[in-house]
C-alpha cells in the first residue's frame, strides 16, 4: 500500500545530493542558534516561570478571598492558564533540554518535575527518543495515534475504531493520563525484570498520589470552607489545560500535509533524511505572540521536530529561514490556521474509524504511510 517519496510528485525532484545540501543548511542555523543562545534567552524563560507562578499563586488567592461566582471563574481561568503554561512553555521545553545549557540546577531536564500526572522522566524517554527519534513511523512512534486511534491506513483496523471519535474525545479530557500510561509503557517496555518494571509503575503511583494529593486534598484543606469550590476549580483548570494541550500537540501531528511512514525507512537512515522525514512529518498552525506562548511556541511544529533542543523562543525567527528553504528545494511546508489544522485532524479520525476498502481514494482521504526514498 506504501508509496516511496519518489513517487510523490511533491518530493520527486529531490536527488540525495539535494538532501544532503538542505542538511548543511539546517545544520548552520543549528549552529548560529546554539552560537547565539546568551542573556536573552535566559531572560525569557525565567520570566515564562516568574509569570506562570504568579499567575498560580493569584488564581489561588482569587478563588480563595471570592465566594462570588465570577471570582471561581475569574480564579479557574487564571488557574487553568497558569497550568497550560506550565505544561507546554515549561514542562515539554525544559523536558526537551532546551535550556540545559544554562546549567540552572532546577532549570534542567533531569530535575524538571512537571505539574500533571506523568512522571517526567517516563515522559522523556517516550518522547524524547521513541516519538522525536522515530516520529511518524508507523508501528515505532507510539505517539502515532497514543494506541488508542487510527490516524493512517497502514495502522490496522479494529471494530473498536468505530468510535475512536468518542475515543479521541475522552483522551482529550484526560489527557494527562493519557500521557503518563503512555510513558509508563514505553519505560517498561525498555526494562527486562519484572523488579525494574515494578519500580517504574511504583514511580507513576507515586507521582499520582502526590499530583492527587495537592489538587484535590492540600488546597481544598487549606480553603476549609469553600473546598468544594477549590476542588471544581483545580478539575476544571486540570480538565482544561489536557484540552488545550491535546488540540495543540494533534495539530502539529495529525492534520494534512503531516507525512506518516512505513518502518523501512529506518533502514540505514542518515541525518539528512531524518532531517527530511521531521520536515514532512509535523505541521505548523498560524499564531500570533499570545498563542505561540501559549502553546509552548509548538504553532512551530517543524521547527520543533528539526531541533527539539534549541530554545523555543527561537522558534519563530527560525521559521522564516525554514520556510525559505522550503521555498528553495520546492518542499511543502504544512501550515494553516488552528481551526483548519483541526478540523482536518477530525476528519482524518473519524475517515479512519471504518475499514479500508470503505474509503475513497481522493487527495483529501488518510493516506497510506510513504516508504523510503527510491
Amino acid at each position: 500500500m506504501a508509496v516511496a517519496i519518489t513517487d510523490i510528485r511533491a518530493y520527486a525532484h529531490l536527488t540525495q545530493a539535494d538532501v544532503e545540501e538542505l542538511s548543511r543548511e539546517l545544520d548552520a542555523i543549528r549552529a548560529d542558534i546554539e552560537e547565539s543562545r546568551g542573556e536573552r534567552d535566559a531572560h525569557y524563560i525565567l520570566q515564562a516561570i516568574r509569570l506562570q507562578r504568579a499567575l498560580a499563586a493569584g488564581s489561588r488567592l482569587v478563588l480563595w478571598a471570592s465566594r462570588k461566582r465570577l471570582g471561581w471563574i475569574l480564579g479557574t481561568a487564571m488557574l487553568a492558564v497558569a497550568k497550560s503554561i506550565e505544561n507546554m512553555e515549561l514542562g515539554h521545553n525544559i523536558g526537551h533540554g532546551q535550556w540545559d545549557w544554562m546549567n540552572d540546577p532546577e532549570i534542567h531536564s533531569t530535575t524538571w518535575e512537571w505539574d500533571m500526572a506523568g512522571v517526567s522522566s517516563q515522559w522523556r524517554y517516550s518522547h524524547n527518543y521513541r516519538h522525536h527519534m522515530f516520529a511518524n513511523v508507523v508501528g515505532v512512534d507510539d505517539d502515532l495515534g497514543f494506541g488508542v486511534l487510527r490516524v493512517t491506513r497502514d495502522q490496522p483496523w479494529n471494530p473498536g475504531h468505530l468510535v475512536q471519535l468518542l475515543r479521541m474525545l475522552v483522551l482529550a479530557i484526560g489527557f494527562e493520563w493519557g500521557i503518563a500510561r503512555h510513558g509508563l509503557h514505553s519505560e517498561r517496555a525498555r526494562v527486562t525484570t519484572d523488579a525494574a518494571k515494578s519500580l517504574q509503575t511504583k514511580a507513576l503511583y507515586r507521582k499520582i498520589a502526590r499530583q492527587t494529593g495537592k489538587d484535590y486534598l492540600v488546597f481544598p484543606l487549606l480553603s476549609w470552607r469553600g473546598w468544594r469550590r477549590t476542588m471544581a476549580a483545580n478539575f476544571t483548570a486540570n480538565v482544561a489545560r489536557n484540552l488545550w494541550t491535546y488540540l495543540v500537540i494533534f495539530c502539529g501531528h495529525f492534520p494534512d500535509g503531516a507525512e506518516k511512514f512505513t518502518p523501512d525507512v529506518l533502514d540505514g537512515e542518515t541525518k539528512p533524511d531524518w532531517y527530511l522525514r521531521q520536515m514532512l512529518g509535523s505541521a505548523n498552525f498560524r499564531a500570533g505572540p499570545l498563542l505561540a506562548f501559549m502553546s509552548g511556541n509548538l504553532c512551530y511544529q517543524i521547527e520543533h521536530h528539526l531541533f527539539p533542543d534549541l530554545p523555543s523562543n527561537r522558534y519563530a525567527a527560525m521559521s522564516t529561514r525554514i520556510r525559505a528553504l522550503c521555498e528553495k528545494y520546492d518542499l511543502p511546508y504544512a501550515t494553516g490556521s488552528l481551526t483548519r489544522q483541526y478540523l482536518q485532524t477530525v476528519r482524518t479520525v473519524l475517515k479512519l474509524s471504518v475499514p479500508n476498502q470503505f474509503l475513497l481514494t481522493t487527495r483529501h482521504d488518510a493516506q497510506t504511510a510513504v516508504a523510503p526514498r527510491q
